[in-house]
């Protein structure tokens, strides 16, 4: 069972930024497409962006210019550079290997003045 734990979200302001982390385990991780999600408060878990894993991403279109996926897989991890966050943005964000029911446990944005 691969194990998956996000990190990096917190309190932030209006325009600013945040990185956030996932830390995955085992041997496997280069050969997985990963995902980061986001579930706001009263609505559906959705898709933020992916990261094929040969590198290829795609991104939602409220996020397309201000959010950056990336991945190390020397370090097992992907990242989510957020830029420019509204608070829109505010969200528990989770991190995925897509095409499996794996998730992390999540970590908080907020995104408030």
């Amino acid at each position: 069972q691969v194990q998956l734990v996000e990190s990096g979200g917190g309190l932030v302001q209006p325009g600013g930024s945040l990185r956030l982390s996932c830390a995955a385990s085992g041997s496997m991780f280069s050969i997985y497409n990963m995902a980061w999600y986001r579930q706001a408060p009263g609505k559906e878990r959705e898709l933020v962006a992916a990261i094929s894993s040969g590198g290829w991403t795609n991104y939602a279109d409220s996020v397309k210019g201000r959010f950056t996926i990336s991945r190390d897989n020397a370090q097992n991890m992907v990242h989510l550079q957020m830029n420019s966050l509204q608070a829109e943005d505010t969200a528990v964000y989770y991190c995925n290997i897509r095409g499996l029911d794996a998730w992390g446990q999540g970590t908080l944005v907020n995104v408030s003045s």
